[in-house]
């Protein structure tokens, strides 16, 4: 896994997941920005991110095996140098948005024992790499959907790409295939996948996220899906890093513009009860049956970064 072409790929898949997560930032900041004069909270200031660094440490608290002796300066920015790597989370709490995300991690190190078995690759190397971007968007508009995406890259004595994207209306009547919002987020991660049809089957990505997103224990979806992929390693890292990338970016075009549909419609009382129960739903998914949050957690991730994806406020009524 420390190859010189191994390293080259871990450099180039995560100046990808920065990239992304900058014009990530600049768009939604935009959307902030773009909420019209007499729109509910318009009279608030636009939000801004604020970033914060912060530095892992390896479950052996040693400076693990990486064959990347430095992943990045921590004063420059991107993830931090210390024992484990780090990253970079980036905050905003706004107008638009309640409580938003998008966050860069670099972590590597030794797999805890008894994590090994569950990762593939790692049963007789327990030594890992992870890079990879995540957004999770909570507004205070329940017009406006929540969204989640994530793209990472992982390896151990294997290495894959995994990711995905999907909505989450909190209004009973929006959650359905035939909403407007559905019909476009849907074909934004269709034609992601289409144009890289080889390595990316729409139907099977898109299945697989109504099975992963799904709360065994109240028999419902916690949106109306998206895409999920994981695992992906075709043998052309070119193939499946285009992929990736493909998704990042339909994601980038197609939520802020769902966002805009609909940042300026007034809501009701009861309307923010809706929202807020339905957040509850999105908490007991993230807690109960979430991988990245349970991957985070048992490698030792910093713990405000992974449950940054929890919404402000929620409701068990």
């Amino acid at each position: 896994m420390n190859s010189a072409k191994t390293e080259q790929l871990k450099e180039t898949a995560q100046t990808w997941f920065e990239a992304l997560r900058d014009r990530l930032v600049m768009a939604l900041e935009e959307v902030e920005d773009a909420l019209p004069a007499g729109a509910p909270l318009s009279d608030r200031p636009a939000g801004r991110f604020k970033r914060t660094a912060w530095q892992r440490t390896d479950h052996t608290g040693a400076q693990p095996i990486s064959g990347l002796p430095e992943i990045a300066n921590v004063n420059a920015g991107p993830a931090g140098a210390g024992p484990g790597g780090g990253g970079v989370m980036a905050m905003m709490q706004g107008r638009v948005f309640e409580k938003i995300g998008v966050h860069v991690s670099t972590v590597f190190g030794e797999f805890a024992p008894e994590f090994r078995s569950e990762i593939p690759g790692a049963a007789d190397d327990p030594r890992f790499y992870a890079s990879g971007v995540s957004l999770i968007a909570h507004p205070h508009n329940p017009h406006v959907p929540a969204a989640h995406m994530n793209t990472r890259f992982v390896v151990t004595t294997k290495s894959w790409f995994g990711g995905g994207a999907d909505l989450t209306p909190v209004l009973e009547r929006r959650r359905n295939q035939e909403d407007p919002d559905a019909i476009a987020f849907h074909g934004a991660m269709r034609a992601a996948c289409d144009a890289h049809s080889r390595v990316a089957p729409y139907d099977r990505y898109k299945k697989w996220c109504d099975e992963y997103f799904y709360l065994k224990h109240r028999g419902e979806m916690r949106g109306i899906g998206g895409i999920f992929y994981d695992w992906l390693d075709s043998g052309d890292f070119a193939a499946d890093f285009a992929f990736t990338q493909e998704v990042g970016r339909a994601f980038l075009d197609i939520y802020p513009e769902l966002v805009c549909r609909n940042f300026a419609k007034p809501w009701s009382k009861a309307e923010r009860e809706e929202q807020l129960v339905r957040r509850g739903r999105y908490v007991e998914f993230n807690l109960l049956y979430d991988r990245g949050t349970i991957f985070g957690l048992r490698t030792g991730g910093n713990v405000e970064s992974i449950l940054s994806s929890m919404p402000p406020v929620a409701k068990w009524p």
